[in-house]
Formats: structure tokens, C-alpha cells, sequence
């Protein structure tokens, strides 16, 4: 069997849903814990505009969790209770199955993403996690928003959005792209490419993952549309 990553997305919209969703960060856990064959999983916040920023958006979270198979995580996401209290407090939602096909770092002490041998020639995503040192979160947010500009402005990018589990010092940030060749040449150029350098010669994070996937399928919306139908750039 090969594992499967979900990502799931939930935009609330309205005072008393966004103080629901803010609560769940701590009362969802004992449910999450119960779902049938759920393996890793983390709830998280988000950053305002598309996530990249340390000021917290109130009204989007997310859910990522790892299962043994496409079957199981569909099932788990259809009838599980918690999944089901989250679409019905959400004005929308979007979940996205994909599978590993490359896997390097560790979250939270331990590696959750199973790499498979399979590759893929379309669209990819790539996920990066880091706990970072409180001694440098200073210069670690002073980076992003020239980073966070250029992805907003790249028409190669399909989706992106920036996640975590405790605000400021962990940060996930996750995208979508048509091929391997055009995510590869926004890594290696501008912005994002002096912050990696600076990351290796500082010393920035305590923890570190890196992960790619192949898309499988989804479920719902983001946005009024699947983000995976939206028009890519030549």
C-alpha cells in the first residue's frame, strides 16, 4: 500500500466561527486522535494574506494528516465526526490527497511522510516545515514578505499558503506547481534563494522537513474553484 497525505483547508467566515475554529486548535485533539487509521496529523493556523506573514488569520485552518491508503483517508474524511463539524462551521472547504515521492528532515522528532517509488511528469506539491531558533525570528520574519511577494507574483505557482502549528516559531509553508522544472527555478533564484542560503550559513532552524508530492485527487473548493482546475501559465 502506499501512504497518503491529506491536507484539508477551512475558511470560516463570522465571529462565532472563528472562535469555534480557534478553540478546536486544543478541544479537536482527542477526536482527531480517535478517526479510524488516521497515522500523523497536526492541526494548524494560518497567516494573513496567503499565510506567509506572522500576524494569524483567524478564519483559515487546516488539518494534515497521513493515512495507509486513498480508500482509508476518503472513507475517514466522508463519516468521521470531527471532519464533519469542521465542514459544517466552514463557509468552505478543500481537501487535497497526495502521496510522497520524496522526504527529507524530520517534524516533531520523527520522518511521517513514507516516500513512494512512484514519480509523476504534471503537478507537484512541496511542503516545507521548520521549527525556528527564537534567537533569530527577528531576521527569519524580516525575509519573508519579499518572499512571500515574489510567490504572489510567479504565474507558474497554482496554490500556495502558509501554515503552522504554534504562531511565529513554526512554520509550514506549502505550493503547488504545473512541474518539478518551474518550482525548482523559484528555489534557486531571488528572495527564497537568500533565505536558504542564510539558513545554512546561520544555523535558523532547530527542525527541518522537506517534502514533494505527487496529487492524487481532491475534494471541495478554494477560492469557488479546485485550485487544481485553475489555469496554469505557459
Amino acid at each position: 500500500m502506499t501512504q497518503v497525505v491529506s491536507l484539508s483547508l477551512y475558511r470560516f467566515d463570522g465571529a462565532l466561527a472563528r472562535v469555534w475554529a480557534f478553540a478546536m486548535m486544543g478541544l479537536a485533539r482527542p477526536a482527531m486522535a480517535r478517526v479510524p487509521g488516521i497515522g500523523f496529523w497536526k492541526l494548524c493556523g494560518s497567516g494573513t494574506g496567503e499565510g506567509f506573514t506572522p500576524l494569524p488569520n483567524l478564519g483559515v485552518y487546516a488539518i494534515l494528516c497521513t493515512w495507509p491508503d486513498l480508500a482509508t483517508a476518503q472513507a475517514a474524511h466522508a463519516t468521521a465526526p470531527i471532519f464533519a463539524s469542521y465542514r459544517a462551521k466552514a463557509s468552505e472547504n478543500w481537501t487535497l490527497y497526495m502521496s510522497a515521492n520524496s522526504v527529507r528532515g524530520a517534524w516533531a522528532g520523527q520522518t511521517p511522510f513514507e516516500a513512494s517509488a512512484a514519480g509523476t511528469t504534471g503537478p507537484l506539491a512541496a511542503l516545507t516545515r521548520a521549527t525556528i531558533k527564537p534567537g533569530i525570528l527577528a531576521r527569519f520574519w524580516h525575509r519573508v514578505p519579499n518572499i512571500s511577494r515574489v510567490i504572489g507574483q510567479d504565474p507558474n505557482v497554482m496554490f500556495k499558503i502558509g501554515i503552522g502549528e504554534v504562531p511565529w516559531l513554526h512554520q509550514v509553508t506549502f505550493s503547488i506547481w504545473p512541474d518539478a522544472a518551474r518550482m525548482a527555478n523559484f528555489a534557486r533564484t531571488g528572495p527564497h534563494a537568500d533565505a536558504i542560503r542564510a539558513v545554512r550559513d546561520e544555523g535558523w532552524f532547530r527542525e527541518e522537513l522537506y517534502a514533494r508530492f505527487t496529487l492524487l485527487s481532491d475534494e471541495g473548493s478554494w477560492g469557488g474553484s479546485s485550485p487544481l482546475n485553475r489555469p496554469e501559465a505557459p
